[in-house]
């Protein structure tokens, strides 16, 4: 009757997902086991209920942690010296948690023999005498220092990128669901290569870091510099009240001059990165689509335009053939002559489009690669991959440039800033997060969404970014404080692709509800501009249009240069 019922909603699930196929094949298969396993109910029932209750007792069972540290312990160990004093690290940050959740759960005897047990590996520790004063589960309630010891998490810092990898290859091979869920819950890794690999009594290495709250308003103190960059390198022009004057201004129509005002005033930063050089025909073509850009009308595109799919259409493309698993992201240079490619096989590649040739295969995350973007000018590219991290790569080389590690599960998707000097990403943790290109490190993070995040998207002018998640919700965030500026509420399943207008006037969705909708996003924020003085939280951006396809959920989404808004999607079946 349980398995009946998580079928049920696995169904229902999959088709407020937009899954349809996947819910056909779930029904095909449940009609064809459920005819097979009829005459065998009798006898099965007996051993599934065995199943279920050593199930129960092991969820249950406190010898779970002391396993799972003590097998990750003589793991650690045992590796080479190289590696072994940053594997090393885990063991405090684990220690200290397994005995904390021993406490939550009541088993207070084995607490203190696990404690007595392991102590002698962190004698180090000042927070050890703490720990020994925690005695019960009412003490974690009645406690200060206990509660806020049970909310901290901890940072720790890795010179060996591959100490990394190895802890995540570890912990998937051994399915060790206990250590796992303590490190993705409590554990904050930095990974920072080209430091001195020999320190092993480093104090900071493995730090205190106190509760994620705190965490994310001491990230998100750090400057910002959010504006477009500046080839004079570094003027701010205009003064603080000059700023806060057209701090809401649109950019379309009469309000156009006030748009290039604002762009002037942003703080100006260098381009860190090395930038290649645009030829002069495609400067050349790049303006002449400025010149003559697509009028969308007062409420943006009117209609979607299906693109035909018959065997005519097919004869004129061109198949790239190299992945070995299912290919997940494809994107191409801005100038349109190479295309990049991520898949299940854990790698990138790179194709030349004029050649219709592979030039290089990048191999470098572990686990399946969900994202691939190229820099706005091209040569750099981001990655986003189930082994919890994003990558920079450069096209000449064949290792990353740097590993954006910290966040706690999936990284989704990955979005660079105009200026190229961030990324952003964002993961199925709930959070997103901006990243610093040139050291890798976190300068901002964005809390606010309730399922994983699916899309971000960039606005022109380099001051907001919007982002989609699992449930359909849709939020804008302002760069420079870290803060949601409003919530975007119409979807009611995945928001598949979020982008722009060339201009930053409207922002396009595409969701799994097979719709695409335009959102105002020039007039409305000087509706927010007006709420904000008068101290008003429940903004809203005004939805211009819902534009629905016959069958076909909407997964990506792209502005040309002339502002003509194309959507794909598969088609459903029977559509």
């Amino acid at each position: 009757m349980e398995d009946e019922e998580m079928e049920k909603k696995v169904h229902q699930y999959l088709q407020r997902k937009g899954f349809r196929v996947a819910g056909l094949a779930l029904l095909e298969d449940r009609t064809r086991l459920s005819a097979a396993t009829t005459t065998t109910t009798t006898a099965s029932s007996s051993s599934h209920s065995l199943s279920d209750a050593a199930l129960s007792r092991s969820e249950n069972d406190p010898a779970r942690y002391y396993d799972g540290y003590s097998k990750l312990r003589t793991w650690a160990y045992s590796y080479l010296d190289h590696y072994k004093h940053e594997l090393l690290r885990i063991l405090y940050p684990l220690f200290f948690h397994c005995f904390m959740d021993l406490v939550a759960e009541g088993h207070t005897q084995e607490a203190c023999s696990f404690f007595h047990t392991f102590r002698e590996d962190h004698e180090h520790s000042r927070d050890l005498k703490k720990l020994e004063s925690i005695l019960s589960p009412l003490h974690l309630e009645q406690m200060e220092v206990a509660r806020s010891l049970r909310q901290n998490k901890f940072r720790i810092k890795l010179c060996e990128v591959y100490s990394y990898e190895l802890l995540l290859q570890y912990l998937h091979k051994t399915q060790a669901l206990v250590v796992l869920g303590i490190i993705n819950e409590r554990i904050d890794f930095q990974v920072s290569p080209g430091q001195s690999p020999l320190i092993i009594d480093d104090s900071d290495a493995v730090v205190l870091i106190g509760t994620s709250k705190d965490l994310t308003k001491q990230i998100n103190q750090k400057e910002v510099h959010w504006g477009q960059r500046s080839s004079e390198g570094g003027k701010q022009g205009g003064s603080h009240k000059k700023i806060k004057k057209d701090k809401f201004v649109g950019t379309t129509g009469k309000n156009m001059k006030s748009e290039t005002s604002m762009v002037s005033i942003a703080p100006r930063v260098k381009p860190e990165l090395t930038l290649p050089m645009t030829s002069v025909e495609v400067e050349q073509s790049i303006l002449e689509d400025l010149r003559n850009p697509c009028s969308q009308g007062e409420n943006g595109p009117s209609q979607i335009e299906r693109v035909s799919t018959s065997d005519e259409a097919r004869k004129s493309c061109t198949l790239f053939q190299g992945h070995s698993g299912p290919v997940y992201s494809a994107m191409f240079s801005p100038i349109g002559d190479f295309l990049l490619s991520s898949s299940a096989d854990s790698t990138i590649r790179l194709w030349n489009t004029k050649l219709n040739a592979n030039l290089v295969c990048y191999k470098g995350h572990n686990y399946p690669v969900w994202d691939v973007q190229f820099s706005p000018v091209g040569h750099y590219f981001a990655s986003a991959s189930h082994d919890r991290t994003a990558r920079i790569w450069s096209m000449d080389k064949i290792q990353p440039l740097r590993i954006m590690a910290g966040h706690l599960s999936d990284v989704d998707c990955v979005q660079w800033h105009v200026n190229c000097n961030y990324i952003a990403t964002g993961s199925s943790d709930k959070t997103v997060r901006l990243w610093d290109v040139q050291t890798g490190e976190c300068i901002r993070m964005f809390i606010g969404h309730r399922s994983m995040v699916l899309s971000l998207a960039m606005s022109p002018d380099g001051r907001y970014m919007a982002s989609g998640d699992e449930d359909g919700t849709i939020m804008m965030w302002d760069i420079s404080s870290g803060r949601c500026v409003s919530p975007l509420v119409g979807h009611n399943s995945c928001v598949w692709s979020l982008a722009y207008s060339c201009e930053g006037a409207l922002l396009a969705s595409g969701s799994a509800d097979c719709t695409v909708k335009l959102w105002d996003v020039a007039s409305s924020s000087k509706t927010l501009k007006m709420d904000d003085t008068k101290g008003g939280s429940a903004n809203r951006l005004r939805m211009l249009k819902a534009l629905p396809t016959k069958s076909t959920p909407v997964y990506t989404l792209q502005f040309s240069r002339r502002n003509l808004l194309f959507a794909a999607g598969a088609p459903s079946l029977g559509s």
